[in-house]
């Protein structure tokens, strides 16, 4: 398959907005983080920009390194489960991909298995998998761990896991099922296939106990930029997930996973890189850039210093809010993120108001007009650095709405971006390939 011509899009649905102060925004619905109904309009929203796909994330722990007066400024404290949510989601949609996170280092390869194959079906097919590490420490106080694992055990554990899930999937031949009321026989042994499968970590038998889903497998997605993650993304991902604010790194990045993929033994064409970018889009140019300083404005600096607390890996309440980024050890925890901040910190000399205002809205904020946010997609698309991107919206719903109606119709008449869902499922949509049984007999 050649490269994609035009875009994928991911649509990041943090709600309830990806900005810090997002939520303070007089167009932001602030209680959208436990409102399905408000979810359900995202969706549909979503659905109707075309997008490939809905993307949950996911993070199960408060920071441990934030007290508790600290966090009573941040909106990102609760949030509805991702699977749940999905599930609640697949039936009011009809051909948006369904992205959810769930974490390789806390949950069981069992359940995962049988969420998401579950997923697919409720869903015929638009299921994904983002899988994750856990990058926060804390998660383990919740799961009866004494101690966070290593980066790197977590990325080990991460590879057999998802092998795991993927063997699991494989229970059934796709044929299995009979549904013979004549005969009585329900399904035909031969096609079931249990997977044994003992290690030092896992001891699984299997089989499934849901059938070979939909897609063959879930859509599995991968976010880790680390040395670790980007090896783990080609051995096993379908997507790709990136954190890169500048061109040439996304370049770097694009052609190094490529080439891992290849590596690996599989056809780097047959995955999708996309860069997260956050577009603040207005009809003018000085309406974003209004819309954007009111969103900094409203960044209170409890929640700034809070936030960028998270990304450094410490705690910085006890440093002037107007002095450098101190020195901070390697974290265990999102290793990519840190290495971002601390390198532009670094380069810049920024202070630490300047690098939470510059984070609020994640990496990669283009501020502009339609033509403007579609001139950066379309010079990162041709320049080799992405294959679509992760939409993030700095508020819900206002930011949404107005990348809907302001910017998908210009991307459309550039011929970059499609005028309807090419299939049914999202591997169909994705033009990714629907992977063969482990267990095919040729």
């Amino acid at each position: 398959m050649a490269r994609r011509n035009k875009l994928i899009l991911g649509a990041f649905l943090q709600t309830p907005g990806q900005h810090t102060a997002g939520w303070r925004y007089p167009r932001a619905n602030a209680e959208a983080s436990l409102d399905i109904d408000a979810q359900i309009a995202f969706a549909r929203t979503a659905e109707r920009g075309l997008f490939h796909a809905i993307f949950i994330a996911d993070t199960l722990p408060f920071p441990v390194n934030l007290n508790d007066e600290t966090l009573s400024y941040s909106a990102r404290v609760v949030d509805f489960e991702p699977i749940t949510l999905l599930s609640a989601l697949a039936v009011a949609t009809n051909r948006i991909g369904l992205v959810g996170t769930v974490t390789t280092t806390y949950y069981e390869p069992y359940t995962v298995a049988r969420q998401l194959a579950s997923l697919d079906y409720l869903s015929k097919g638009r299921a994904g998998w983002n899988v994750v590490t856990s990058s926060n420490s804390a998660e383990a106080f919740n799961y009866g761990k004494r101690e966070h694992p290593l980066h790197s055990l977590r990325y080990v554990r991460a590879r057999e896991f998802v092998d795991i899930v993927k063997g699991l999937w494989d229970s059934w031949d796709d044929d299995a099922f009979l549904f013979d009321k004549a005969s009585g026989k329900f399904f035909i042994p031969e096609k079931m296939h249990v997977l044994n499968h003992q290690s030092p970590q896992f001891n699984i038998r299997g089989p499934l106990g849901v059938a070979r889903p939909p897609q063959g497998h879930p859509v599995i997605v991968q976010a880790g930029s680390s040395d670790a993650g980007r090896t783990a993304a080609a051995s096993f991902a379908d997507v790709i997930f990136t954190a890169q604010s500048d061109l040439a790194g996304a370049i770097a990045f694009y052609d190094d996973v490529r080439a891992r993929t290849s590596a690996a033994g599989r056809d780097p064409d047959h995955i999708a890189i996309l860069p997260g970018v956050t577009p603040v889009v207005a009809a003018t140019r000085s309406e974003a850039e209004d819309k954007y300083a009111q969103l900094q404005d409203l960044i209170h600096p409890v929640a700034g210093v809070a936030m960028l607390s998270g990304a450094a890996g410490a705690d910085l309440s006890k440093y002037s809010i107007d002095g450098p980024l101190p020195e901070v050890p390697p974290t265990e925890g999102d290793k990519t993120r840190q290495e971002l901040l601390v390198a532009h910190a670094r380069e810049t000399g920024k202070s630490i108001r300047d690098l939470y205002r510059w984070l609020a809205s994640g990496y990669n904020t283009v501020v502009g007009t339609p033509t403007d946010i579609a001139d950066h997609f379309e010079h990162w698309f041709n320049s080799g650095a992405a294959d679509g991107f992760n939409v993030r919206f700095s508020y819900l719903p206002g930011d949404l709405d107005d990348f809907v109606d302001l910017v998908v119709p210009e991307l459309q008449r550039r011929g970059l971006y499609h005028d309807a869902y090419e299939g049914v499922t999202l591997r169909d949509n994705l033009q990714i390939p629907r992977p063969h049984s482990r267990y095919r007999r040729d």
